[in-house]
């Protein structure tokens, strides 16, 4: 690994209870604030102040559980679809996205400031999407191909003073490997997380402990740590249990749904699931799990999900210390 630390990162790397974070970003503003995003991108928010004040008074609701539950947060930037191949899409041009990502980082940083001021450690992490479809694994990009096109938004977010970058619903083995590269390249941490379907396995049949060792060979274990998101606990936990790889897992950003991710594509109306039992589902799968430095939510959910979480994960993990 080839970056500095900072004492931000630091905490989250050695904390003794998961730092939060927020929960489904883009269904939230789809389906609960009647929102239309373009591609399914919020980044075009960052652009007036609308927008902005949306972004805002989500992110909000999620810091005020950090502090309640006396932990820290991760705050991601809404750049899910800010990346090159997303700009006919979302209306932007290549030089508007350079500059949205910058943007995005600085806003970030201004809605820390009160918080930090109260005492909230928080780290700002560059969001990075996938090249194609989210759920699945089409047109697929060799590791090369993955780093020449992720390096101009791994580097933006770098230049801007990004703590770390995330790249979230990875679905293949490649395009993480290229990501990884790319960010050990800026000199900047990188998270990798992956999703999976209802059998707990990528799209392209590998499984998780496959891919984690097939990336961390690939890249002189580059990634702080990896994460699951985008898929619902009961798609995923069996897995977990007692197996050696779950010592990279870092986080999980879990759906609120048990649906699939081609009943999500279709589905009309949000489906919420049950958020006190989001959280007990947490707890459940904390049980076997030593590294996790962060949770939250995905799909679907929201602050209700996030509080449930902090409740039974969070604050019952500082009991137990």
């Amino acid at each position: 690994m080839t970056f500095s630390m900072n004492s931000k990162l630091d905490a989250l790397l050695t904390t003794t209870k998961p730092f939060l974070t927020d929960g489904g970003l883009e269904t939230t503003l789809v389906f609960l604030e009647g929102l239309d995003l373009p591609a399914f991108a919020a980044f075009p928010l960052l652009n007036d102040e609308k927008g902005r004040t949306i972004l805002h008074g989500y992110f909000e609701k999620f810091l005020q559980l950090a502090k309640e539950n006396d932990t820290g947060f991760v705050l991601d930037t809404p750049t899910w679809r800010a990346s090159q191949g997303w700009a006919e899409d979302t209306g932007f041009s290549a030089e508007a996205i350079d500059k949205i990502n910058a943007k995005a980082v600085s806003f970030a940083r201004d809605i820390s400031a009160p918080w930090e001021a109260q005492g909230v450690t928080i780290v700002v992490n560059g969001v990075i999407g996938p090249q194609g479809d989210g759920y699945v694994a089409d047109h697929a990009l060799t590791a090369k191909e993955a780093q020449e096109y992720h390096a101009r938004q791994v580097v933006n977010f770098a230049m801007a003073g990004a703590d770390m970058v995330s790249a979230v619903t990875m679905n293949y083995v490649e395009e993480a490997i290229g990501i990884a590269r790319a960010a050990k390249a800026a000199g900047i941490p990188v998270v990798l997380s992956f999703t999976v379907e209802t059998n707990g396995i990528l799209p392209t049949g590998q499984t998780i402990a496959d891919a984690i060792a097939q990336v961390d060979a690939a890249t002189d274990a580059e990634p702080i740590y990896y994460m699951i998101n985008c898929a619902h606990p009961d798609h995923y936990s069996a897995i977990l249990d007692g197996a050696d790889w779950t010592s990279r897992l870092g986080g999980m950003r879990a759906n609120a749904s048990r649906m699939s991710h081609e009943e999500l594509d279709n589905a009309e109306e949000l489906d919420d699931g049950d958020p006190v039992e989001f959280g007990q589902l947490h707890a459940a799968m904390m049980q076997g799990l030593t590294g996790i430095k962060v949770l939250g939510g995905c799909c679907g959910t929201d602050h209700r999900h996030i509080e449930a979480v902090g409740r039974c994960c969070v604050k019952s993990h500082a009991h137990a210390a």
